[in-house]
């Protein structure tokens, strides 16, 4: 009977993994959640941005996507330190920067860690895929990882990928 109880409070306290990115949740820059879920039936381009970056002018090229191809993907944002301390202090300074600065009107999310102890889950399971093209750590500040209408991972793309290149805008 014991054992019977210990496996039955397994099965309901083990999480089940992620099967794809609509399981997870993210704050936007001036805090509100969203579910990934909300964008079934889109594609969806997830970047790891940066304020003072020499990257940092993509910002102009992703705004120019957002306004191009806004009715087929959904852009997201997600500002990150972990390279160089490249990123602003706080979500309002990283939120006017970008709006000052390359009239950013797509979404960004809160300052985001997309890599080593503090990773944050979806960047967590975007580097974990067992398709080895996508497998491993981010290494820099914009890259973009391009996930398909089921909310699966299409394409990883590095940060010297424009985002206005053939290679992602073929896609939509």
């Amino acid at each position: 009977m014991i054992n019977t109880l210990l496996i039955l409070f397994s099965l309901v306290t083990t999480p089940t993994p992620p099967k794809n990115v609509y399981d997870f949740s993210f704050k936007t820059i001036d805090g509100k959640m969203i579910k990934l879920s909300q964008f079934k039936g889109k594609k969806i381009l997830i970047v790891n941005t940066a304020s003072k970056c020499g990257y940092t002018p993509q910002y102009e090229d992703l705004e120019k996507l957002h306004k191009q191809y806004g009715k087929k993907i959904v852009l997201i944002g997600f500002p990150a330190g972990n390279f160089g301390g490249q990123e602003l202090a706080t979500n309002s300074e990283i939120q006017d920067f970008c709006k000052k600065n390359f009239g950013v009107t797509f979404l960004l999310s809160q300052k985001t860690s997309v890599k080593g102890n503090d990773i944050s889950p979806l960047f967590a399971f975007l580097t974990s895929t067992e398709n080895a093209d996508f497998k491993g750590d981010i290494n820099w500040n914009f890259e973009k990882f391009l996930i398909n209408e089921n909310g699966e991972l299409v394409h990883r793309y590095r940060s010297g990928v424009k985002p206005l290149d053939e290679k992602i805008v073929k896609n939509f």
